[in-house]
């Protein structure tokens, strides 16, 4: 066999394996992408738009999520801890009536609190808590990063409207629930079948805003 046979049997086989080695991530790619979107959810479209388009940044960036946090154990709560933590949002709910700015504020504050006694990073780190909570827990974040929104943006020229910070709250209860809950067996004995979040007594947070009314769940 010649010299040049066997350089061009060569070259054939490096460009046989490097077009495997490209077919294999491109497939490995597309699964994470899919695997990514399920998990992350809404927070998937999130970094997406904050990657201005560009799916592949954003992958690795959820991906590095993922590898960072994915392996928290989240620590289980005390039923008597789970009890302290509703009495609180009960009463930052009831709060909101009279002072929805403090309520807001109130809501910000025992997300944050809530989250450090499961196990994620301490509030004092906002955004690598936002992140480890995304990994775990993607699904109603939103209404943790609107009432932190809505407690730096409230004092702004102009203030927060407060149709505004009570959607905040609304949108929190459901994280809150999600966060309080997670793990328990009563795990979803505050939803309705269609997800919504329901107040201790059964009935489903309301829609509209009534400063007659004495309570918001």
């Amino acid at each position: 066999m010649s010299t040049g046979l066997i350089i061009a049997l060569i070259v054939i086989a490096a460009v046989v394996v490097a077009a495997a080695v490209m077919l294999t991530l491109r497939a490995r790619g597309g699964h994470g992408g899919r695997n990514l979107k399920q998990r992350f959810g809404p927070e998937y479209d999130r970094a997406v738009a904050r990657h201005d388009g560009d799916t592949k940044a954003a992958e690795r960036e959820l991906a590095e999520r993922v590898e960072r946090y994915g392996g928290l154990r989240e620590r289980p709560l005390e039923p008597a801890e789970r009890e302290r933590f509703e009495a609180r949002w009960t009463a930052a709910q009831e709060h909101f009536v009279e002072e929805p700015r403090q309520a807001v504020s109130e809501a910000d504050l025992l997300l944050m609190e809530l989250a450090g006694a499961r196990g994620f990073p301490d509030g004092g780190r906002y955004e690598e808590q936002v992140d480890a909570l995304s990994v775990h827990h993607a699904a109603h974040l939103d209404g943790y990063r609107r009432v932190h929104s809505g407690t730096a943006t409230a004092d702004t020229a102009g203030g927060t409207d407060t149709e505004d910070l009570r959607m905040a709250m609304v949108e929190a209860r459901a994280f809150f629930d999600d966060l309080v809950t997670a793990g328990a067996e009563s795990g979803h004995r505050h939803r309705r079948s269609d997800g919504a979040p329901r107040n201790r007594g059964g009935s489903p947070l309301p829609l509209t805003s009534h400063r007659a009314r004495p309570k918001e769940s």
